[in-house]
């Protein structure tokens, strides 16, 4: 009878143990220490626990020897469980199959301690019921114990590798996504600033080096920069310039683009991940309809608080809807959002609103 309760709860803990919630805070904890040296651990603990229950009987030396010869079976048993039982039958479903060899196991080895461990070691319980019973007692609970730990870090370890899977999954697949989305050039806007380059090339009076430099600066940013996790401000900036003044170019220094940069002296200091304000400004050009509109505008502010970044665009929105080709295409305002997610969780704001009826305004705020 003592038997089938040591049996049943044992069965009882691992299903507790592996109570989803219970599960879950401990994938959310990540031990990773522990789980690398997890079989040490137990074994350290197993042979204090051992020692202290065995001294209740023997004396050293006798006690050293006691301890290996406990250890060293409960070794194999702690390995068949956690190696063999719960991958071949737990893991496959097979859960009857499972209980009973556990069951098996933990009556075989109990038995083995029982029949030869008096023996061996001298220890009288013969004569005395109460050490008779308390001998009993912590054959079954070592072995029980055994069995348990084995059986639920075998589980427990093929849950948390699904788990790990299922995350690094998710987080190869979301930067997967932002480095899909992030920002490229088109082949369209490339031709187009060629073909002006060319055409400026032909008349003496027209300079071409400017734009040439401002090109490579972009093709410089959207090849080599926005390929990296994060860039310096200075960088950033450096392209949302460099597209600028290749519109300006387009349309011979025409265009009311205002950009306010203030505390220049830290843009090189300063990381961002790369692609962000610039994706913002290239907005503004493609619904400003600037270059079309004679009165479309764009202003840009930027300013660095106490490490917190304002950054500020407002342009004008035509009575008609504009979607100017631009040339850079950008992340969109939703990739924009999930990668502040990644890495400024909390930590900014974000909002695009109309100001009036001919002005939109977008800010961004953030804790670099």
């Amino acid at each position: 009878m003592f038997l089938v309760i040591n049996i049943v709860f044992i069965l009882l803990i691992i299903r507790i143990s592996l109570n989803g919630k219970i599960l879950r805070t401990m994938m959310t904890y990540r031990w990773r220490l522990l789980l690398r040296y997890q079989h040490i651990f137990f074994f350290l603990c197993f042979t204090v626990i051992t020692a202290i229950t065995g001294n209740y009987f023997l004396a050293p030396p006798t006690l050293f020897l006691y301890i290996v010869f406990v250890l060293l079976p409960n070794m194999g048993v702690y390995y068949l469980v956690y190696a063999f039982l719960v991958p071949k039958y737990y893991l496959a479903n097979k859960y009857p199959t499972f209980i009973l060899y556990s069951f098996l196991v933990f009556i075989v080895s109990a038995l083995f301690r029982i029949l030869l461990e008096p023996t061996l070691f001298s220890i009288s319980i013969v004569d005395n019921s109460f050490a008779h019973a308390n001998f009993l007692y912590l054959v079954y609970s070592l072995q029980a114990l055994v069995i348990l730990i084995a059986s639920f870090l075998g589980i427990t370890k093929d849950k948390f590798l699904i788990e790990q899977d299922f995350q690094n999954l998710g987080e190869e697949k979301e930067q997967l996504y932002l480095d899909l989305m992030r920002s490229k050039l088109s082949p369209h806007f490339l031709l187009n600033t060629l073909n002006n380059i060319y055409v400026k090339s032909l008349d003496p009076q027209q300079a071409t080096s400017d734009s040439i430099l401002q090109l490579s600066k972009l093709l410089q940013y959207v090849i080599y920069d926005a390929a990296v996790e994060k860039i310096s401000l200075a960088k950033e900036f450096a392209s949302i310039k460099a597209l600028q003044l290749l519109y300006q170019l387009k349309y011979h220094n025409k265009l009311n683009i205002n950009l306010n940069i203030e505390a220049q002296d830290s843009l090189e200091l300063l990381e961002i991940p790369p692609a962000i304000l610039l994706t913002l400004f290239e907005n503004s050009l493609k619904h400003s309809g600037i270059g079309l509109d004679p009165n479309s505008f764009i202003d840009a502010k930027y300013s660095l608080t106490d490490n917190r970044l304002f950054f500020q665009i407002s342009n004008y929105l035509p009575a008609r809807k504009s979607n100017t080709d631009t040339g850079y295409k950008g992340l969109g305002n939703q990739a924009i959002l999930k990668m502040l997610d990644k890495y400024y969780a909390e930590q900014y704001t974000f909002d695009a609103q109309l100001k009036d009826a001919q002005t939109y305004v977008t800010t961004l705020t953030m804790e670099l």
